[in-house]
């Protein structure tokens, strides 16, 4: 996709309308649009910075959202915490992700969607167990590792799910404008 200002400022909605929605009081937690935006911006986008920007501003935005809602006394979640930073490297990897998906079909984009939040899962969930920071502190064991992949399964399975329909919702929507919007109309 080449940017042109009409795209720019679909992509810069785009960020704020899924920071505003993973703001949400009472959405189940993990069922975001982040992951998707990660892989339709490595998909899709051309420009790598801007492919980069998608993900990465929408979980700036809602961060700090969820950081003035936290001290306002508004929510029970902060935005910011130790090892934030390993969270936006992994969005990062997940947009590198995106641009493995050369043929865009339903299957290709199936596939990275499933495969993009368990690796977020695994990898994510990892670094909580080994820096102890957040969530329940299990002990530096196997078991103690398998109790922190435990912990988050009910992310991992919204986290699937918010990803699955995300994609269809990105990916659907650039293949119907490209198609049917974006092509020479016959006289």
């Amino acid at each position: 996709m080449k940017i042109n200002k009409t795209a720019l400022y679909i992509l810069l909605a785009l960020v704020v309308v899924a920071a505003l929605y993973r703001i949400i009081p009472g959405r189940p937690y993990g069922f975001a649009p982040q992951i998707a935006m990660a892989l339709f911006g490595g998909a899709v986008i051309k420009d790598k910075k801007l492919a980069f920007a998608l993900p990465l501003l929408s979980m700036v935005l809602s961060d700090a959202l969820f950081e003035l809602l936290y001290f306002a006394g508004i929510s029970p979640m902060w935005g910011f915490y130790e090892g934030q930073l390993t969270n936006y490297v992994l969005f990062a990897l997940l947009t590198v992700s995106g641009f493995f998906i050369k043929k865009m079909s339903v299957i290709n984009i199936a596939v990275a969607s499933f495969a993009a939040p368990t690796a977020y899962f695994l990898i994510s969930n990892f670094m909580v167990w080994l820096s102890g920071t957040g969530g329940l502190q299990r002990p530096k064991t196997f078991d103690g590792l398998m109790m922190c992949f435990a912990d988050g399964l009910p992310f991992y399975k919204n986290s699937i799910a918010g990803t699955l329909f995300f994609s269809a919702l990105f990916f659907g929507s650039y293949y119907l404008i490209k198609q049917y919007m974006l092509k020479p109309k016959l006289a």
